[in-house]
């Protein structure tokens, strides 16, 4: 499937560098990743570098230091790493120099370690503020019954919105796990909505907002499972995300 829409073609020439991991538990991402930067980014003109952490729950990720501070946009689809402090001062001065951050799923928990009470193995750093105060939602758990849920837009979704350009939400279904990530910060503008056929409330599956005193743009959608990837629609999804994140 290859959509290269002309909204994944307006901002060509960007250096993008993806973390990811490959774990049973990250949904494929790092297959996804690279189907993804060969049939959408690097046709656009980008310039693609994905790292991978050194082991599932990963404690290093080979290169960070190296890529991250050339990046023009961060794509996170990583779980539960514990980073080296210098690895993950790198993305805080990537984001505090208002650069660009497009979170997939996991990103959702991406440095948080495994397990309530748990703490970052010896050389190890969490950043559990990374959630609510980049992301700006929650990691609060996840509805795993009445699936697949449903995608509509969200009621406060702006009318006109280039991010659901070409879109239909009701054309999109989650296959996984309905992600309960509210309350959303106040200043993110949700876009689409999920609802499991339970009693879970409705949760907000993308959103936007801007962190920091330099104002970085950050893009946060839990649409990443395989089944997910597979709807034209959410790669336009991304598309559309990722031309914004890189507009002046």
């Amino acid at each position: 499937m290859m959509i290269n829409t002309m909204a994944a073609q307006q901002a060509p020439g960007a250096e993008i560098v993806c973390l990811t991991v490959d774990d049973p538990n990250n949904y494929e991402a790092v297959t996804f990743l690279n189907r993804y930067a060969t049939q959408e980014l690097r046709p656009a003109g980008h310039s693609v570098t994905i790292l991978e952490g050194n082991q599932p729950l990963p404690t290093d990720i080979p290169g960070l230091l190296k890529a991250v501070p050339r990046a023009d946009l961060l794509i996170v689809f990583i779980r539960r790493a514990t980073l080296p402090a210098e690895q993950l001062e790198a993305i805080k001065k990537h984001l505090n120099a208002g650069k660009p951050l497009l979170g997939i799923r996991t990103a959702n928990h991406a440095f948080l370690p495994q397990g309530k009470d748990a703490k970052p193995p010896e050389g190890g750093a969490a950043w559990p503020e990374f959630t609510p105060a980049v992301l700006g939602g929650q990691n609060t758990g996840y509805e795993t019954q009445g699936l697949p849920y449903r995608v509509t837009r969200h009621p406060d979704a702006p009318a006109k919105t280039p991010f659901l350009k070409g879109i239909d939400p009701s054309s999109i279904h989650g296959y996984q796990s309905l992600y309960l990530v509210l309350p959303l910060a106040e200043d993110a503008t949700p876009l689409l909505l999920g609802k499991a056929e339970t009693d879970t409330p409705a949760q907000p599956l993308a959103w936007y907002r801007t962190y920091g005193p330099k104002q970085a743009k950050v893009f946060y959608t839990s649409l990443g499972a395989p089944e997910d990837v597979k709807q034209p629609d959410v790669i336009r999804l991304y598309n559309n995300a990722i031309n914004w994140l890189l507009a002046d």
